[in-house]
């Protein structure tokens, strides 16, 4: 019997102006895990300015030894969330295991060691990745509450719009897959 993921995991959630947080201005948050005790999720369209992914591999001591086959690896470094901002996560195409990595779905799976960024350096890694340092986390029932206070939207996630689309569009185009105009969202909450 195939248990049921709980109901946001492979979710994307969709920060709402009414938010008020500027870490999560206009975030698209992928959803790793989702129960009773709490959640939590990667910010996959903040890249980081000025951080370059083979720099940081060289930083760390990961590489083939040499620095061109580094610098040709242009994968940005996205901020994935403001707790543990120095934790690296590789959110990627299925195919790719590692005896950590958790698979979300067919199409989705996270891996959180030093292993997998070893494995990108030598040409081993998987076909599609955002690789992101930190996570947002929600303790016990609080994403709940915020969902209720129409803090966040939630969209099926897709590896175009996951891989695919350049940082800056992922929100708006997001919002349109669920048939949103971004110009008609208010910055200001209210009740019916």
């Amino acid at each position: 019997m195939v248990e049921k993921s709980p109901f946001l995991v492979g979710q994307l959630l969709l920060a709402m102006p009414t938010l008020g947080d500027p870490r999560f201005h206009h975030a698209v948050i992928y959803m790793c895990a989702h129960d009773e005790n709490g959640a939590m999720g990667l910010v996959i369209n903040h890249t980081m300015q000025g951080l370059d992914f083979g720099d940081l591999l060289e930083r760390i001591r990961i590489g083939t030894g040499e620095k061109s086959v580094l610098s040709e690896l242009d994968i940005p470094v996205f901020g994935g969330g403001p707790v543990e901002p120095t934790r690296g996560f590789l959110l990627h195409s299925a195919e790719f295991s590692q005896p950590d990595t958790i698979k979300i779905d067919d199409r989705f799976s996270v891996t959180g060691t030093v292993d997998a960024l070893k494995a990108i350096a030598g040409g081993r890694g998987p076909q599609k990745m955002l690789f992101l340092l930190g996570y947002a986390g929600w303790g016990a029932g609080q994403l709940d509450k915020e969902m209720q206070l129409n803090a966040w939207l939630t969209v099926e996630s897709s590896p175009d719009l996951v891989f695919e689309t350049r940082p800056e569009e992922k929100w708006e185009k997001a919002l349109k897959t669920i048939g949103v105009s971004p110009s008609m969202l208010s910055g200001t909450a209210g009740r019916a």
